[in-house]
């Protein structure tokens, strides 16, 4: 999630001071991948290859873009606020335009970096592609996105007549500059839907009827594709007259991926957190997190009480992680591994209260896992609930070194306690 619809959909938390990201359930595709998906829909796209080192550059413009002078350099991260991000290696910024002769040197500056930005955090993301574009006679910049929108039930159009890297705080400063236009899902989007779109966007030189067009054709792709999320920052208008999307960012939904077979296979898990690549193999509802206690429950109310009382013990949570309530053996050894993986974890909270999980599958899990992988952190388990007699009869049996717990209370208690021994 990116720009102005980043603080609509995606929040990051504060833990104890420290950054974190909110993982939303949602894929996630790179912008050169998005502006191919447009194209293929009719929307106005600049002209773009990508390359993988800086080995292709030459050949790629030489095919691309044998006339052109200079050349839009967009470094590719699943992250917004590139144009003014910073390399670690100290380059300032991951969009750069440059003279047709310049674009391999900045292109291998780029290319296996890694870019910070405001939304990345600050151990930022390796650059491994680079989007060599054509670069336009763009005359006004403005701003265009879809998301869902919970107050209509139903798709939302939001525009702005100015668009850019300052978004974000042109929407704080002037409200009344975002024109909001929800659309009927079960109409569709309506002639008049799209000119208020467009009197929103205010072109100054882009035909109106044609304009009208661009936004009904983003409209379809957005639905035929099972997006959560479009946005175009900037939607531009040319010295042709054209409107033309210079960005395409994209998320879509993951119980959407049975259907959207080709767009899920554009998945990069490179750019994802490694511990919930892992758990998504799994089938586990897990999001990492920068605490110091690692999680496991059953159902995901019961996870949110789980962490909210570990910080009120004074601890945070490393992660969330929710078994589900139908969870196997092998799901449970799967995910202390995902634990244990984890560098900062310094004590683990096993809660579990059975209804259709039941306790002796998790107790088995456990026992299981530390055969498997040698468990150097505390360990507090509280179980209660449906099979608990036979679930704590096999912990008790397994010979290991744990901590129970009589209530959630005291196993957060005793799971921050052990976290800081």
């Amino acid at each position: 999630m990116r720009g102005l619809i980043s603080k609509i959909a995606s929040k990051s938390l504060s833990v104890a001071g420290k950054w974190q990201q909110q993982q939303l359930r949602r894929l996630n595709i790179h912008e050169y991948q998005g502006a191919e998906l447009m194209g293929k829909y009719g929307i106005n796209v600049p002209k773009g290859v990508v390359v993988t080192s800086a080995d292709q550059v030459q050949k790629a413009i030489q095919d691309a873009f044998p006339n052109q002078t200079e050349v839009v350099v967009k470094s590719q991260i699943l992250a917004g606020g590139r144009g003014l991000g910073t390399f670690k290696s100290g380059l300032n910024g991951g969009v750069h335009i440059v003279k047709s002769n310049e674009v391999e040197d900045i292109a291998g500056k780029m290319l296996g970096q890694i870019l910070v930005t405001k939304q990345t955090g600050p151990q930022g993301k390796v650059v491994s592609k680079v989007y060599l574009c054509e670069k336009m006679s763009l005359v006004n910049e403005m701003y265009f996105a879809i998301t869902l929108d919970r107050t209509t039930c139903g798709p939302l159009i939001i525009a702005c007549k100015k668009g850019g890297t300052s978004i974000e705080d042109l929407a704080e400063k002037f409200p009344d500059m975002i024109i909001k236009v929800p659309i009927d899902v079960f109409k569709g989007i309506t002639d008049e839907d799209a000119a208020k779109v467009v009197d929103g966007l205010a072109p100054k030189v882009a035909d109106r009827k044609d304009s009208m067009e661009q936004v009904k054709k983003l409209y379809k792709l957005f639905c035929a594709c099972d997006c959560t999320m479009l946005e175009i920052n900037p939607i531009a208008e040319t010295s042709d007259n054209k409107l033309v999307a210079a960005d395409a960012k994209l998320n879509f939904d993951d119980n959407a991926a049975f259907r959207q077979k080709e767009i899920f296979a554009l998945r990069d898990s490179s750019q994802e957190d490694p511990r919930e690549v892992a758990a998504a193999k799994a089938d586990l509802n897990y999001i990492g997190l920068d605490g110091e206690i690692g999680c496991m429950v059953n159902g995901a109310g019961l996870a949110m009480a789980t962490m909210d009382i570990i910080k009120l013990h004074g601890g945070t949570p490393a992660n969330f992680l929710d078994v589900g309530g139908n969870a196997s053996e092998n799901q449970v050894v799967e995910a202390f591994k995902i634990l244990t993986s984890d560098e900062k974890v310094k004590a683990i909270l096993v809660n579990i209260f059975g209804g259709i999980m039941k306790c002796d599958v998790i107790a088995s899990g456990i026992v299981n896992a530390a055969k498997q992988v040698a468990l150097k952190v505390p360990v507090v388990v509280r179980l209660e609930g449906t099979n608990v007699d036979q679930g704590k009869r096999i912990l008790k049996e397994s010979g290991m070194t744990l901590i129970t717990a009589e209530d959630l209370d005291d196993a957060a208690e005793k799971a921050v306690k052990a976290s800081a021994s």
